[in-house]
């Protein structure tokens, strides 16, 4: 079975404190603080790895914790940082996290930070100056990002074909490829995309077989709707149209429901070149089955009239095909060799200087959210909120005399001790910053 969704929890690595320590030595009664800083936590990484096919390794595990940064000792000495935490994933992976930011992975090789490690405290020597030579705190280290997010697998396929149940995708795909998808006579037979490799001369195209669409799919209806998505990436669609329905319906609608989900789904999906296969010519006469490919050129390519039409590249083949007799498959596969144009590399980039190479990828960090926001909390009581004062008020220890007065020094610097007297704040009222309430006497 073929698992192409899936939701973890990832939750990175927290800082490691700062250290609390004064050098000891003989003969030296006054040694100065050597406490350390401590390790950044470890960061959670999804890696693009080629050897994985589906997300089947999620649903025996959806929790993935960094280790965290080991804590600052004395005699100055840092903490470890984290080590990154890698989850593999297989090539096509949408990835949705939990703030609403998506990654697509395609490359082999690609790695992208989906939760950051928090930032490791600074020890007591860090705070040493002229004015406070033996400062008795230390910081705490900051927790990582931690949330849910959504796997979507996206199947990386060159051509996809689509159609009906029961409308011969599967037995087509079988005779195309060494493929081997379940094939019975009743609908629904395919319930999972199928993949095959259809072999050029100097290179291979993969086709996807995806299961039965019906009216409706594209709201959620029958089975298909699961796996539209994986027709997504394709370049070039083959829809496989059936010649002789086995419950008499009529191949025109047949088509129109098909063309009409793909285009609701996805109106890229409408704009993709087109094969249409006529299947299982075998249970037709030979001049029904070539009528048949007329009715339908003409239908498909108005100007077909034209002289040199096979080669407009707006033109919709029409190929009759039978996989019990193998009518039509030769030149269907030369029709996807030749429709489907090989991947080019990338463009020269402009105005960059010749000889210059480009950065391979360069990472850009949204900075942190400026400023802060007073309110009133009740009568005598007051809430700062912004992430630099919460950050601040998370790394100390408020019990701590020295960190306290070092917290209230950064708050008048910060301008929120003139912001809470603005609003009517008086010492001694309570201040809440960052689920922390406390105490201030300005001074």
């Amino acid at each position: 079975m073929l698992y192409d969704k899936a939701r973890i929890f990832v939750q990175a690595g927290g800082g490691g404190n700062g250290s609390m320590s004064f050098r000891r030595e003989a003969h030296v009664p006054k040694g100065g603080p050597d406490g350390g800083d401590g390790g950044r936590g470890g960061d959670v990484v999804l890696v693009c790895d080629d050897s994985l096919r589906d997300l089947q390794s999620f649903k025996r595990k959806a929790h993935y914790k960094a280790p965290r940064g080991r804590h600052g000792e004395g005699s100055q000495r840092h903490g470890a940082d984290g080590e990154t935490l890698a989850v593999k994933v297989p090539p096509g992976t949408v990835v949705t996290s939990w703030d609403g930011t998506v990654h697509d992975l395609v490359v082999p090789g690609t790695r992208v930070a989906v939760a950051r490690g928090g930032s490791g405290g600074r020890g007591n020597a860090r705070f040493k100056g002229a004015t406070h030579q033996s400062p008795r705190f230390a910081e705490r280290g900051l927790p990582g990002d931690e949330g849910w997010i959504e796997l979507r697998l996206k199947l990386l396929a060159d051509v996809g074909l689509v159609g009906l149940p029961n409308a011969g995708k599967s037995s087509l795909i079988s005779r195309l490829t060494r493929a081997a998808p379940k094939v019975a006579d009743y609908p629904f037979t395919t319930l999972e995309p199928v993949l095959g490799t259809i072999e050029g001369e100097d290179r291979q195209l993969i086709l996807a077989d995806i299961p039965g669409l019906i009216e409706g799919a594209a709201e959620g209806h029958g089975l298909g709707h699961d796996f539209l998505a994986h027709v997504e990436r394709t370049r070039l669609l083959v829809h496989v149209l059936d010649l002789a329905p086995l419950d008499g319906s009529d191949p025109e609608a047949n088509f129109a429901t098909i063309e009409a989900e793909l285009a609701s789904y996805d109106p890229r999906l409408a704009t993709l070149p087109r094969i249409l296969a006529l299947s299982k010519a075998d249970l037709v006469s030979p001049q029904a089955a070539e009528e048949a490919r007329r009715a339908w050129h003409a239908r498909l390519n108005p100007a077909a009239e034209r002289e040199a039409w096979e080669d407009a590249p707006d033109e919709v083949p029409v190929l009759v095909t039978s996989s019990a007799t193998g009518q039509g498959l030769d030149e269907l596969r030369a029709e996807l060799l030749r429709r489907v144009p090989p991947l080019e590399a990338p463009a020269a980039v402009p105005g960059l200087p010749e000889g210059e190479a480009l950065a391979e990828h360069r990472v850009f960090r949204p900075a942190a959210r400026a400023g802060f926001a007073v309110e009133p909390a009740g009568e005598g009581a007051w809430r700062v909120t912004g992430d630099a004062v919460e950050r601040l008020i998370a790394r100390h220890d408020l019990d701590n005399e020295d960190a306290l007065v070092f917290v209230e020094r950064r708050l008048h610097r910060m301008g929120v001790i003139r912001a809470l007297e603005a609003k009517g704040f008086e010492p001694g009222d309570d201040v809440e910053i960052g689920g922390v309430v406390f105490e201030l006497y300005p001074g």
